[in-house]
């Protein structure tokens, strides 16, 4: 692991339980962590992975890193303050959106193991930009691998459909904003990334019921 200081960081007032997983969106490592230490761009995150499995870290998981933005799950906003954030160097959608290499995830596996291995975070508070800002952000995307990470012992993941239910009832208890106008669409690029319909269908009803029951067993 590196260290790459960033400036852009303040004191925390709760304690960590959520993990946020982001890619960097821009076109190249170097671009996102000259902007991640920026200090007039007033963003940062704790970690940056790049490609080939480097991690560096900017800011001390004791502080708060300004990563989230605007942004809700669970009922909570303002989650900076609770939350870690990891960056995943890739270009995005708008310079190239492309696969996480799987050098890249192995170091982002382990990474989130040991973060979880100092912190009580639970395995549904490991969540996507996109799921806490739907509105706002599409990263990780659908082509982040989710499923293998989930296997890999972070995050909850389910290949089921069970008996479809009110779709926006079950985003609201998994903790999405159901008020956000792609609040679906996001649902669909982390749990359900070959069917992109933002639609309120079949599908979409069905996933979400699995989900939700495999959180809250009967």
């Amino acid at each position: 692991m590196i260290l790459t200081p960033s400036p852009n960081f303040d004191a925390r007032t709760a304690d960590i339980d959520m993990l946020v997983l982001h890619y960097t969106g821009m076109p190249t490592a170097q671009a996102a962590l000259d902007r991640l230490c920026d200090p007039a761009a007033q963003v940062s995150a704790h970690y940056l992975v790049e490609e080939d499995g480097t991690v560096h870290n900017l800011v001390p998981e004791a502080a708060r890193a300004w990563h989230a933005g605007v942004s809700f799950w669970r009922g909570d906003v303002g989650l900076n303050n609770r939350s870690i954030g990891i960056e995943i160097v890739n270009p995005g959608h708008e310079w190239g959106y492309r696969g996480f290499p799987g050098t890249q995830m192995d170091a982002v596996a382990a990474l989130c193991r040991a973060c979880l291995s100092r912190h009580a975070i639970l395995a549904r508070n490991i969540v996507a930009h996109a799921d806490i800002a739907p509105d706002r952000k599409r990263d990780p995307g659908e082509l982040f691998p989710w499923a293998w990470l989930a296997g890999q012992g972070v995050g909850v993941w389910t290949d089921g459909f069970a008996p479809p239910g009110d779709l926006l009832r079950d985003l609201a208890v998994i903790g999405y904003d159901i008020e956000a106008r792609h609040v679906i669409t996001a649902f669909q690029r982390h749990f359900l990334p070959d069917h992109l319909s933002g639609m309120d269908d079949e599908p979409t009803r069905r996933r979400a019921s699995a989900l939700l029951r495999s959180l809250n067993p009967p």
